[in-house]
């Protein structure tokens, strides 16, 4: 069968590379083309064009940008066109795929969603389109079932591929010594998102509170997508050290992380990484934002949980002297600490034990036999 999958940034891009693996398996006469990144056209994909080119952070950001995307879907419905395929497999990246979806549909084709986009946190109306368009939703988070059930549509829970990714990794023994870190002062993980609006928001205000914290030793975990002279321009103290594509082995390093809302809040969980979840965006996207959002939280972590196990530093409230404050808790009142990795527990349990990308496959190829 041919498959034509789009993943619009680096999470999607990490799980569909997985799912495109367990698809091969399955289906070992598959064909697979699509729009992601290089993670994607390393497992067997035929890669058309990459995310970082579609990568806009952010309501205000998107506006500007409208003419550019319109050009890229464009591009995408003729290629989807060209190629015929038995089924469109859409990865999260709701502004886009939506409209992908609509068309596919309209051309007659299957589309698959794996991974929803998350509608319920804004938007919620968005359901009967996704209902309209989308012959199978395969969810990833455990309150999705239930959100789903509210529009008479069924979907399929499937666990979560980052649980998955932290079972499987295996901890690299010598990671300090290969990084030149120290043996003698304990890690604090920097984690400030893989996409450039992201960094250029976070990263100055993280590395501001290093002074003090001087009995630990700050590890930003850097991705390769850029350049090292783009994280380089931020390291002004001697104290910090920069690891790239290393996000995993610095948070089982790790005694606490300072954390951009996304998909790292979740892994640092589940690595039981105590941490601090922090988000800045523009002022317009902001504003909107807190319009349109239905959702008490913005960290996946306390999505799951259903109340808050993290503390989360958002716009205003991301400023230096509040990260010390919340960091000082993390490393030193035990019964702060003790409450968020009992925390922890509960979001580790709510998603359960699952092969996402394998049960993902698994249902795909036989919905569509």
């Amino acid at each position: 069968m041919k498959y034509y999958i789009i993943a619009g940034e680096r999470s999607g891009d990490l799980h569909a590379s997985n799912l495109i693996k367990e698809l091969r398996k399955k289906d070992p006469e598959a064909e697979i083309r699509g729009w992601g990144g290089e993670m994607m056209q390393e497992a067997g994909m035929d890669l058309v064009k990459h995310y970082q080119e579609m990568a806009f952070m952010g309501f205000a950001e998107v506006f500007s940008n409208l003419f550019k995307i319109a050009g890229f879907l464009k591009e995408c419905k003729a290629d989807i066109q060209k190629y015929k395929p038995d089924v469109v497999i859409l990865v999260d990246y709701a502004g886009f795929n939506m409209r992908i979806a609509k068309f596919a549909k309209a051309q007659g084709l299957k589309v698959f969603y794996y991974i929803s986009p998350k509608i319920w946190a804004w938007n919620q109306g968005r359901a009967h389109n996704i209902k309209k368009f989308v012959d199978r939703m395969f969810v990833i988070m455990p309150f999705e079932e239930e959100f789903y059930s509210r529009y008479d549509y069924k979907v399929d829970y499937i666990g979560n591929p980052v649980s998955d990714s932290v079972t499987d990794h295996v901890v690299t023994e010598n990671f300090r010594s290969r990084n030149r870190l120290t043996n003698n002062k304990p890690i604090i993980a920097i984690l400030p998102g893989s996409r450039k609006q992201e960094i250029e928001s976070m990263l100055h205000v993280m590395l501001s509170v290093v002074p003090s914290f001087r009995d630990y030793q700050f590890v930003v975990g850097a991705v390769s997508n850029f350049p090292k002279e783009f994280y380089e321009e931020y390291n002004k103290d001697a104290n910090i050290k920069i690891v790239y594509d290393q996000t995993y082995d610095l948070l089982a390093h790790s005694k606490a992380a300072l954390v951009t809302s996304g998909t790292a809040t979740l892994e640092t969980a589940l690595f039981n990484v105590p941490q601090v979840v922090c988000y800045k965006t523009s002022s317009i996207s902001y504003n909107i934002g807190k319009m349109v959002i239905k959702v008490p939280y913005i960290s996946l972590v306390n999505l799951i949980a259903g109340k808050q196990v993290v503390t989360e530093l958002i716009q205003d409230d991301f400023t230096p002297k509040k990260i010390v404050a919340e960091l000082k808790q993390i490393l030193f009142d035990k019964y702060f600490l003790k409450r968020q990795l009992n925390g922890y527990a509960l979001v580790r349990e709510r998603i359960g034990n699952y092969r996402t990308a394998e049960r993902a496959a698994e249902l795909m190829v036989d919905y569509l036999k």
